[in-house]
């Protein structure tokens, strides 16, 4: 560990030397629009980068998941596993045009997670610019269907198919700089949608401005959720975070959508937390004449890699090392899926930023080198077998 630690200087210098190339492939990539289910321009692009960068193979899986391996000097050797997401929350209908500074990138995507993309497409040519050569295969995976809707699919697939054990994994994002993530809570993110019956439709009997309003059943809803006895332990709440719905001020709407998000540390209280809100939503529409559904678009279990694991004490030793305090934290993001494999993963924050999923997101180009560098000096650890004793 200390001839690792030993070289992070290095590592920065080196990287600061290229940054550049690092800088084009964030650019490059990250301007290509890369909505959930429609990755397939950024997945291309990706491909041809690391065949440029002379990876040692390159393909997708079954799953049009991008990856790319650069061979390892002993083949009886799991792999180990660098991956980032490639979808964004933007479609393509926003400009996705960057603006690079000489201390920042701004634009839609950049932090999440258009920086961990480029970084991905740069790491063979960075490990080639140190002389770095690992016993174990190094996959590079951009996987696609990741955020919302996409409930993670693509790296759940990946691992689902993958013929081999795996040695370890660095899931890469691109904010925040510090940050460890070493467990995952359990999360189910669900959308209550409301809707008025058709015989309250026009034309059926009845006066329009007296049918029911979604919009209010919903606000009845989001009451009696905040109703619910959630305990301190295991640590649990239910976030309300989006409600749409109507056409214009003096209408009253025919439907209406509300999306929350369950979090808990146990697996089973987010269940049960899950079945109240079912039954509570039947009931509401029951008692409006309404019809109410819930439907569940993702879904993690709550995991876990222990605090005292060789991966989060060598990861947190190689940030302090670099400078910068290290927030051990949790991920409901790729990161999840490993865990729930039983393979050692920790998930990392590559640079500094604000306006994180806004259209002005940015991005500091000074800080990526340090966290680049750490991402090589986990690499290292995990080659050295520290997740294996």
């Amino acid at each position: 560990m200390d001839a690792i630690i030993a070289r992070l200087p290095e590592f920065v210098q080196v990287i600061e030397a290229i940054r550049e190339i690092v800088l084009a492939n964030v650019v490059l990539l990250g301007q290509i629009p890369s909505p959930t289910f429609q990755e397939q321009h950024r997945t291309v692009a990706l491909l041809e980068r690391l065949a440029q960068a002379q990876v040692d193979e390159c393909t997708t899986d079954g799953y049009r998941n991008p990856v790319g391996i650069v061979r390892g000097t002993d083949s009886n050797r799991p792999p180990i596993f660098v991956v980032a997401h490639l979808d964004t929350p933007f479609g393509k209908e926003v400009d996705h045009d960057y603006t690079v500074g000489e201390n920042d990138i701004v634009g839609p995507g950049i932090l999440d997670n258009s920086v961990g993309v480029g970084v991905l497409a740069s790491l063979p040519q960075i490990f080639r610019h140190l002389g770095l050569r690992f016993a174990s295969d190094i996959v590079l995976a951009g996987v696609i269907q990741s955020m919302g809707k996409g409930n993670l699919r693509g790296v759940r697939h990946l691992l689902k198919t993958w013929p081999t054990p795996i040695s370890g994994a660095v899931v890469m994002e691109g904010f925040e700089l510090g940050r460890i993530d070493h467990y995952s809570e359990g999360m189910v993110r669900a959308e209550i949608e409301c809707r008025t019956r058709p015989e309250h439709a026009p034309g059926h009997g009845h006066e329009p401005r007296f049918r029911p309003n979604p919009i209010l059943v919903l606000n009845e809803a989001i009451n009696k959720i905040l109703e619910i006895r959630l305990p301190q332990r295991p640590r649990s709440q239910v976030i309300v975070g989006r409600i749409s719905g109507g056409l214009k001020h003096g209408v009253i709407p025919y439907s209406a959508q509300l999306g929350i998000e369950i979090q808990s540390t146990s697996h089973q209280m987010v269940k049960s937390i899950s079945d109240q809100i079912q039954d509570l939503v039947t009931g509401l529409g029951y008692e409006h004449e309404v019809d109410m559904d819930i439907k569940i678009i993702s879904n993690v279990r709550a995991s876990r890699l222990p605090f005292h694991h060789p991966l989060v004490k060598v990861a947190s030793q190689i940030i302090t090392a670099l400078g910068i305090q290290p927030v051990l934290s949790h991920s409901e993001s790729e990161l999840s899926v490993f865990l729930s494999r039983q393979i050692p993963a920790v998930a990392i924050g590559l640079t500094l930023g604000e306006n994180l999923h806004q259209l002005d997101a940015r991005m500091e180009i000074g800080p990526l080198s340090r966290g680049i560098a750490q991402v090589l000096g986990v690499l290292l650890a995990i080659d050295s077998g520290i997740c294996h004793g």
